[in-house]
């Protein structure tokens, strides 16, 4: 098993209007793994907190990102602006990016009731557009549109 980190602090940022990644940490020495969103995932712990999977993003030419969700945050009682003490390593996976994928992102950024709350056709066509792009990058950008968009409708 290959370490990305390994009992490291590293700051828990919060970045309003970011989705899922809203609240996230960023994996230093992680820019040069290639691979789509939802095909890189890591496991490890989060101040002991035991991460089974999780989904490395890739935003650009940066290190790679990790969501923190309000499960996660609430186990280990931290915020924006906290520091963690981090252990990842790199799962191997070849899968593409799936529907049970971007249906966990929208449940983890809070919008996964307002997709469901769309019609069947427009479900549909909203991950089959998120799922079809080949880069990782647009994959994103898909996934943040919708979910501001998704977000929109809450309102």
């Amino acid at each position: 098993m290959e370490y990305l980190v390994k009992d490291k602090k590293l700051e828990l940022k919060y970045q309003p209007g970011k989705g899922a990644w809203t609240y996230h940490i960023q994996i230093p020495n992680t820019k040069h793994i290639v691979g789509k969103w939802g095909s890189m995932k890591v496991s490890g712990t989060i101040d002991n907190y035991k991460i089974e999977s999780i989904n490395l993003a890739k935003l650009g030419d940066h290190d790679k990102l990790i969501s923190i969700n309000d499960k996660i945050r609430k186990a280990i009682n931290k915020s924006g602006g906290d520091n963690v003490t981090v252990t990842l390593y790199l799962l191997t996976s070849k899968e593409h990016l799936a529907k049970k994928e971007v249906l966990e992102t929208f449940e983890d950024s809070g919008v996964l009731n307002a997709f469901n709350n769309l019609t069947e056709d427009d479900r549909n066509e909203m991950i089959g557009k998120i799922t079809s792009l080949k880069s990782e990058d647009e994959q994103v950008k898909m996934i943040l549109k919708y979910i501001n968009q998704l977000n929109k409708n809450n309102d």
